[in-house]
Formats: C-alpha cells, sequence, structure tokens
C-alpha cells in the first residue's frame, strides 16, 4: 500500500489595503441645500402604529415608499426657534439620528443596546445655540440611521412600528424627505438614503480620482457621514478555496473607543455593519463570487460619526478566514458598476 502526502494550501499573501481617497457624504446637511426633488412629507394617515401627534404631518419613511436604509429630512420653518427641539424618531436597534439647523450640527442621538429588549425608538432633544434661534427662514436638516424592522414573534404588530422621523416640536415646519434608490440587481436592502449611496458611490468604477487621498486609520473626521474608497488585487491560488474577511479595529476587543458606525460595501454589495461602540463583531466574510479571488476589486466604507476626538476609521485590513485545497468552483455575482447604474 503506497501512502504518500498531499500539498496543502498556499499562503495566499492578501494585499494591504492603501490608495485611499475620501469624501465628505452629507451635503444634506448644508442650509442652502437644493432639495426641491425630493418627496413631500404631508401625509395626513399612516398603516404605522407609530401615530404623529394631532395635527403634525406623518413623517415615518415607509409611509413615503422607503422601508430600509437612512432616510433623510428636511423641514423648511418661518418663525422663531425654541431653545430646546425634540425629535421622536424609530430606528430599530441600535439605530441612531443626527440633526442640523441652519446647517450647523446639533448632535447626535443613539438607542440604547446590549438590553434584552432594547428600545427601537426614541427621543432626541437638542439645545439650540441662541445664534440659530432667531426669526426664519430656518432648515432643520435629519439623517436617520434605520437598522430595520421589528420581527412580529409577539403576533401584536410589532413590525409595523414607523421608521424614520415621528414627530418634531416644531409645529408649522414643511418637510421634504429622500431615501433610498431602488437597485433591481442587489436588491431594496443593500442601499439607503445616504447622498453617496443614491450617486453610486460604492459601485465598482465610480470616478474618485477628484477626491482626497486619505490615511486610514483616520485621525480625525468630520460630523456625518465620510466616504473612503480603494481597489485591492487578489491572486488567490488556483485549485484553493480562501475565505477572506475585513477586519476593522481591533478584533481582541468586543467594543474599540471609537463611536461612529461604518457601512462596508464590496464590488457594489453591502456586506456589514461595523458599529465601534457596540460590537462585538470587528471582522465581515467577503463571499466568494461576490469577492473576486483572482482580480481586482472595489471597497468602499461609508463612515458616520459625531466628529469628536478618536472617533474617525479604525484599522482596515484583510483577513485570511481559512484556506483549503480543491473546493467547488465559484462563478462571480453580477456586480454592476457605476456606469451601468447610471445608466439603467
Amino acid at each position: 500500500r503506497a501512502v504518500t502526502q498531499l500539498p496543502g494550501p498556499v499562503d495566499p499573501r492578501l494585499p494591504a489595503l492603501t490608495g485611499w481617497r475620501t469624501a465628505p457624504g452629507s451635503p444634506e446637511a448644508a442650509s442652502g441645500y437644493d432639495d426641491s426633488t425630493w418627496a413631500v412629507a404631508d401625509r395626513t394617515a399612516t398603516n404605522s402604529t407609530t401615530k404623529p401627534p394631532a395635527g403634525q404631518p406623518v413623517l415615518t419613511a415607509d409611509d413615503y415608499g422607503f422601508s430600509t436604509g437612512d432616510v433623510w429630512y428636511r423641514g423648511h420653518y418661518q418663525g422663531v426657534v425654541p431653545d430646546q427641539l425634540s425629535l421622536r424618531y424609530g430606528g430599530g436597534g441600535a439605530g441612531m439620528l443626527q440633526a442640523w439647523l441652519d446647517g450647523e450640527y446639533l448632535g447626535e442621538n443613539v438607542l440604547p443596546s446590549a438590553l434584552a429588549s432594547p428600545p427601537t425608538t426614541g427621543t432626541a432633544t437638542f439645545t439650540v445655540p441662541e445664534s440659530l434661534r432667531g426669526d426664519g427662514p430656518h432648515v432643520l436638516s435629519v439623517m436617520v440611521r434605520d437598522d430595520g424592522h421589528n420581527e412580529d414573534g409577539g403576533v401584536n404588530d410589532a413590525h409595523k412600528e414607523g421608521r424614520g422621523l415621528i414627530s418634531v416640536t416644531l409645529n408649522g415646519t414643511s418637510w421634504r424627505i429622500q431615501g433610498g434608490r431602488p437597485d433591481p440587481v442587489r436588491g431594496p436592502l443593500n442601499s439607503g438614503g445616504l447622498a453617496g449611496e443614491r450617486d453610486g458611490w460604492h459601485l465598482p468604477g465610480f470616478p474618485d480620482r477628484d477626491w482626497a487621498p486619505a490615511t486610514v486609520p483616520a485621525a480625525t473626521t468630520d460630523p456625518g457621514t465620510t466616504w473612503y474608497r480603494t481597489t485591492f488585487d487578489l491572486r488567490v491560488p488556483a485549485g484553493q478555496d480562501t475565505s477572506v474577511g475585513l477586519t476593522i479595529g481591533d478584533p481582541s476587543r468586543p467594543r474599540s473607543g471609537g463611536h461612529y458606525r461604518a457601512l462596508i460595501f464590496v464590488n457594489g454589495w453591502n456586506l456589514g455593519q461595523y458599529i465601534a461602540d457596540v460590537g462585538p463583531q470587528h471582522t465581515f466574510v467577503l463571499p466568494t463570487g461576490i469577492l473576486d479571488p483572482h482580480g481586482r476589486n472595489t471597497l468602499a466604507i461609508a463612515v458616520t460619526s459625531d466628529g469628536g476626538p478618536g472617533n474617525g476609521l479604525e484599522n482596515v485590513t484583510l483577513t485570511n478566514l481559512g484556506s483549503a485545497r480543491g473546493g467547488v468552483p465559484v462563478h462571480l455575482v453580477t456586480s454592476p458598476g457605476y456606469r451601468c447604474q447610471s445608466l439603467c
């Protein structure tokens, strides 16, 4: 009987992620931003179980066709602004809200997590600087991160709870709303209403040559969303299956010291959300097929932060999650790039 040892897998030599480019991603926060093409949010009835106070318009995103992903609101108001503004919203577990008045950042509110039954709605209250309280016109810009709808395990219509804004203590405001564009290939859960998502910044082939060069990890960041893009080439040996992951920050720490979150897109596909101060997941699987193991790949990360010290994107690396000889050949998934997206 002949016995021999079969060769094992070869180190795929995953590349370092370099050549980053960056661009600010919250133009909707500017007071002069043109929202004239956005949907008018003036409905008076909703199928949601989350009703607005009497006399206020329905603001919940589902009522305007935006059931997943981030959603932006802009409220136009004539008059004196009170010294405090309260915004009730639905974001799902660990959902969040950011607000600006006349282009100045008011702050961020994050729904609590790591609880047996974490709240899925909440109220954000912000103190308005005296310089912004005078007679209008004023523009209140709000971004709500929708982390998903409730399940209905209790058969109590919990899944009908609204997402997005529910009400704002600023009566007489006229509202407009914007969410994600349809993606007929990647589906409705792939992207939301961030400007970068709507304009295809997450897609392969997007022309980012005019973006500023960036260093990752990022020492500083601004309030709102900042985008980072790079490409990398893989050369996984033939006849070998290597599972590749993307790791952000230090995986030995369940929660990092940063207060930010990052949407991860590979070749245009949304592969997860990293929430630095919630955790514990640091490494996200990049499935072969979406990931090209023998060619060029595009990585885009949308970082949403309050702009505080230490709240920028941490180190980002590729991780070998395991290699084996053989394996079933995997065909690449259709991943339309920027040109197709803009013409389709």
